[in-house]
């Protein structure tokens, strides 16, 4: 079928972070491209799949599985489809590349005295309800880091910023509990550390979630090409970063990056 301006308007939810602003866009996108009025909601974490659980979203994008989100998502899962992911996103703890690696290659390293030394001991992250501050705050506990004066406290994206910011340009040590995708990897050539423990969950499938009520009013050629759309987390951090670094709005990265990553429709 060829897109119609009669298409029923659809509500879109992310995440109130960057990120997710970036992948939701491109749905947006992919929406309006077949005669869809959007309308976008953004919330914290357990808001958005609330909002969803009571019929205020249609799709929400995205879903970080099973790590991450499934908490919020089981409680209506059998009332939504999920797609196939856009993405595969992960959590890790990071230091800026001139933390010699001889010295902080591991979560655990971070306790030895020549390490805790150095290391700033306030470690900030975004708001409690993310699957990567749920795990850091476990973290802490896990490796014995409170003993040692560390602490880990979630915060607002804008602040979660402007702390990195602040420590790269003063070349601090710190260590930042952060995902793939984000833009700040691309950035600063942020390391991860290695967390033999497992504590900061799998590598996860970024799925849009679409109520099984609204997949009757969506187009159906727009479900396919969702369902085929896949960014990577290389795409998400461009998009991410055309929007934090280069200041387009979240719908002018998406069209300059479809316009050059095409294939990313593969339906």
């Amino acid at each position: 079928m060829s897109p119609s301006r009669s298409e029923p308007t659809i509500t879109v939810g992310n995440v109130a972070l960057s990120f997710h602003r970036a992948a939701a866009a491109v749905t947006r996108r992919v929406l309006e491209a077949h005669g869809h009025r959007v309308n976008s909601v953004e919330a914290p974490h357990e808001q958005l799949f609330r909002l969803q659980e009571e019929g205020g979203i249609d799709v929400l994008v995205s879903a970080w599985l099973p790590s991450s989100h499934d908490t919020y998502l089981s409680r209506y899962r059998d009332r939504v489809r999920v797609l196939t992911p856009h993405y595969q996103p992960y959590c890790v703890w990071a230091v800026p590349p001139y933390v010699p690696e001889d010295e902080v290659r591991e979560v655990a390293d971070l306790t030895r005295p020549e390490v805790a030394g150095r290391m700033t001991k306030a470690i900030d992250g975004i708001n409690p309800g993310a699957g990567i501050s749920r795990f850091s705050a476990r973290m802490v506990d896990a490796y014995g880091l409170a003993e040692v004066g560390y602490s880990f406290t979630p915060g607002t994206e804008s602040g979660f910023l402007s702390r990195v910011e602040r420590g790269i340009a003063a070349r601090e040590w710190f260590v930042v509990p952060l995902w793939r995708p984000q833009y700040l990897n691309r950035l600063y050539g942020l390391r991860p550390l290695e967390e033999p423990k497992g504590l900061l969950g799998t590598v996860d499938d970024a799925s849009p979630v679409v109520r099984l009520d609204a997949l009757e009013h969506l187009h159906p050629d727009a479900v396919a090409r969702l369902d085929g759309l896949y960014l990577g987390n290389d795409g998400v951090e461009e998009i991410d970063a055309l929007i934090n670094v280069d200041g387009l709005t979240p719908l002018q990265a998406a069209d300059r990056y479809l316009a050059q990553h095409g294939h990313a429709l593969r339906a």
